[in-house]
């Protein structure tokens, strides 16, 4: 998994594979598979990979926070 140490926000460059992305959201694998089904979570594939963009992973953030306010 790959964080700034300093900050420890995902770097926009950055691609995550499906484990580390259920790391970094403290999410299943089936309820991240969901919300990526369903629109809320953004990811790209490359070849047979499906990986989660460091953006995505922002915007789904700020999306559940808006949604708590």
């Amino acid at each position: 998994m790959t964080i700034h140490a300093m900050d420890n926000q995902p770097n926009d460059l950055e691609l995550y594979r499906i484990p580390d992305a259920m790391r970094l959201l403290k999410l299943s694998r089936s309820l991240l598979y969901e919300q990526m089904r369903a629109g809320r979570l953004r990811s790209v594939k490359q070849g047979r990979a499906r990986l989660i963009p460091a953006a995505a992973i922002r915007d789904y953030i700020a999306l559940l926070e808006k949604e708590a306010a």
